[in-house]
């Protein structure tokens, strides 16, 4: 199949539509002006907050990197990665039913997230495919890095192949303000989403050296509202499963400052959230083995962190800065069900797939400025080690007798072949983690001219561990895997250059240029997942896997500050060993599995993403802005020329802002392409990308703050999807759909309202 760029050349013009939205305000300007002119002191943009003007963190600086202020999400009412993709982030997509964010058209282990510097393991249940690295409260950050592309790895380390969300929690200076020695925040709201009632509360104090911070946060909800509303029972319903939630969080800090250099930090965190759904779908039936309202499902997810944290400033000094953080971390994941069989093995049936991962690790990285005779350099070195320790058992109940002699159950036990439990489905492994890595920005011609060369060092291994659970599996494991342990370099490059400095008009305009290597190293259940058993069916890992590598570049063009100002980046990348699931043997072969043969992971040879990205903002008048995001990505499997089913459509946001000390609204566009380019998964039975029309949806917020001189009250009130509008998040689809079209729909109109309090 030959490469069509059509897709991208529409992709372009509706960029530069989008960024043309301001030319009429431009092109006034410079024709005459019919009020005053604009200056800086006239803007209140603090009110109509900029995405991106926060600075990211060290590690993460650069051209393809954007950083969203705890007021920016305030702002948009962004409380989940799904609310950052549809109002500030075009291109970016929350895949639900893996639970990661999609980046440049990957998601899943290939986006590495870290919270507070501390990766985010990406746990898969062997059985139902269901993953998750979104465990952290939107309330309790103070800041979000998105970085998009691979060029992360040279300082954050593997994992990162389509790009990195880095969160930094709040800190005691994020809630004390105006030079007081304390400070609170309190909010609350309503959701009609998923008809979720939520809150959160922080307090800070600082005496003389020692600062103390107190948050907490809880959200309580049912299931996503969708356009579907069907409420049959079985494959024809297109309405949600009747669900509930509740979620809460907790986050404490103590920092000690000694002298003027040093500080000292003690953080503990603790996520939990618990999901129940009542299951109407294909699973049920009226007269089936399994019905409605004795089908219970749920997922229980647990993050706990303690971390002791060391920051040092002392520009001049031996080193200008150094920061380390020490951390134990634990994630548990438990996968549930809880049903009755009505005709073939009659009575309960229960299910508790839990997998745990308990991880100590330390982060450590300096900075030193120094200068050799034209040239300025400012050298960053870190490293980062970890070990880790996970477990999967899968807990239940049936009414099952023992297996027999053979092996296998046959007439009308013969279901119970297919119920495997009281087992685990992959040996406990202990992982271990070595990244070393070291980039200088080196300055030239007075600094206009940057060149920053850089490289990481990453060692891994995973090393199975013989366990009863494991060998006595149903699967019928012959030993214990071998261990995959692999290393990888993973270099960089980045030229800057500032044509203009402090121009009159668009101040700053600088081009950029970087070439970048990364890696992935499977995971622990693409390399020693193994469920299923004779009669039926096998899933299993392939502990031959090679990691996944990525070579891409990334050019473009920054220009502008706050009031005007924006960037254009293309990219394209080319994969090597990308890991894809097939099958391995077909249902039936050899007379062992016959429901479904057996599928396995396997390396392909080549896989290329290419894209561009478009954003801007635009301070026109006092107290106005508008501002705008696109992103077109393109990605095939080079091996057979087939579409890549995780890269998104042609995406753009747009809106305007209009905001004083008082009171301000915004009103925005959330627009998408159609989906045609999809491909077949060679699975049993056949799975294909979603076909997804596009749409445009409008969404409009207003804010009010009734007493700015007397108390930092604020109400705000959004209404999204403003005309109802059906459409469908293609990346968010699965690629096996039982259920009717709209099933897999988006939430129609909602509207959701806070209330935020601050002193």
């Amino acid at each position: 199949m030959g490469t069509n760029y059509s897709g991208l050349r529409q992709g372009v013009a509706l960029g530069a539509l989008m960024l043309a939205m301001a030319a009429p305000a431009l092109a006034q300007q410079q024709r005459g002006p019919v009020r005053p002119p604009v200056t800086p002191d006239q803007l209140v943009l603090d009110q109509i907050n900029v995405q991106g003007e926060g600075q990211a963190s060290p590690l993460l600086q650069g051209p393809t990197t954007t950083t969203t202020t705890r007021a920016e999400l305030d702002r948009q009412q962004v409380q989940s990665l799904t609310d950052l993709s549809n109002r500030v982030e075009a291109g970016i997509t929350f895949n639900r039913q893996n639970g990661t964010l999609n980046i440049r058209g990957l998601d899943g282990a290939r986006v590495l997230t870290t919270v507070d510097g501390i990766r985010q393991p990406f746990l898969i249940d062997t059985r139902i495919g269901r993953a998750g690295a979104n465990a952290f409260d939107f309330d309790s950050l103070s800041s979000l890095d998105l970085l998009r592309g691979g060029s992360g790895a040279a300082t954050l380390g593997g994992g990162a192949l389509g790009g990195a969300l880095a969160v930094r929690t709040l800190d005691p200076e994020d809630i004390i303000r105006n030079g007081r020695s304390y400070g609170a925040l309190a909010k609350t709201g309503y959701d009609s989403t998923d008809r979720a009632w939520f809150g959160s509360a922080a307090v800070a104090a600082r005496m003389g050296g020692t600062s103390v911070l107190l948050q907490g946060g809880f959200r309580d909800g049912h299931e996503i509202d969708s356009k579907g509303n069907l409420k049959t029972i079985g494959a024809t319903r297109t309405a949600p499963n009747p669900a509930e939630f509740n979620q809460y969080s907790f986050l404490g800090k103590v920092y000690q400052q000694v002298g003027e250099a040093h500080r000292f930090g003690l953080t503990a965190e603790l996520f939990k959230r618990a999901d129940r759904i009542q299951t109407r779908n294909n699973t049920v039936s009226l007269t089936g083995n399994f019905r409605p309202g004795a089908y219970q499902q749920g997922e229980d997810v647990e993050r706990n962190r303690v971390s002791l944290t060391y920051d040092y400033k002392q520009p001049g000094g031996f080193l200008d800065e150094a920061h380390a953080t020490l951390y134990w971390q634990r994630l548990k994941r438990n996968d549930l069900t809880n049903a009755w069989r009505y005709t073939s093995i009659i009575g309960p049936y229960a299910r508790d797939n839990e997998n745990e991962e308990n991880a100590y690790g330390f982060n450590g990285y300096g900075v030193k400025n120094f200068q050799t005779g034209p040239a300025s350099h400012r050298l960053t070195f870190g490293t980062e080690l970890r070990m880790s320790s996970l477990e999967q058992y899968s807990s239940g109940v049936d009414n099952c007798p023992a297996r027999p002699a053979s092996g296998v159950f046959a007439g009308a036990l013969a279901t119970c072949n297919n119920l495997h439990t009281n087992q685990a489905d992959q040996p406990k492994i202990d992982g271990r983690l070595v990244g070393l890595y070291v980039h200088d920005e080196i300055g030239l011609l007075d600094n206009r001219l940057r060149v920053t060369p850089g490289v990481r060092f990453d060692w891994y291994e995973e090393k199975p561990q013989q366990t009863p659970a494991y060998t006595l599996g149903g699967s019928r494991p012959v030993g214990l895997p071998p261990s995959s342990s692999d290393s990888g370099w993973s270099p960089r490059i980045r030229l800057e250059y500032d044509i203009l400095k402090n121009a009159p008009f668009v101040k700053d305009v600088t081009v950029f240029a970087q070439w970048a290597k990364t890696f992935r190293a499977p995971t622990a259940d693409e390399l020693y997942g193994r469920f299923g058993g004779p009669a039926t069916y096998l899933r299993t890992g392939n502990p031959q896997l090679r990691p996944e590598v990525g070579n891409g570049i990334d050019v473009g063009l920054r220009l502008g500050d706050k009031q005007l100002g924006g960037s254009i980046t293309y990219f394209h990348t080319n994969y090597r060993n990308f890991i894809e699931s097939y099958q391995v043997q077909a249902a039936g072969v050899g007379g062992l599995y016959l429901q479904g043969g057996i599928q396995g992971y396997q390396n392909v040879r080549r896989a290329e993403i290419q894209g561009v990205e478009i954003n801007g903002q635009y301070a026109f008048a006092p107290n106005w802005l508008v501002r705008g995001s696109f992103a077109y990505t393109r990605g095939q499997n080079k091996d057979d020329n087939t579409f890549l089913n995780s890269i998104p459509p042609v995406q753009g946001i747009v809106a305007v802002a209009y905001g004083t000390d008082r009171w301000g609204a915004e009103v925005s566009a959330k627009m998408a392409g159609k989906r045609d380019d999809v491909s077949t998964t060679a699975t049993t039975p056949p799975t294909t990308g979603f076909k997804a029309p596009g749409y445009a949806i409008f969404n409009a917020t207003a804010w009010w703050r009734p007493m700015p001189e007397i108390a930092d009250l604020e109400l705000q009130v959004g209404v999204y999807n403003i005309f109802d509008r059906k459409y469908f998040d293609a990346v968010n689809v699965p690629l096996s759909r039982p259920q009717g079209r709209d099933y897999y729909s988006e939430p129609g109109r909602t509207v959701k309202a806070t209330l935020k309090y601050q002193f």
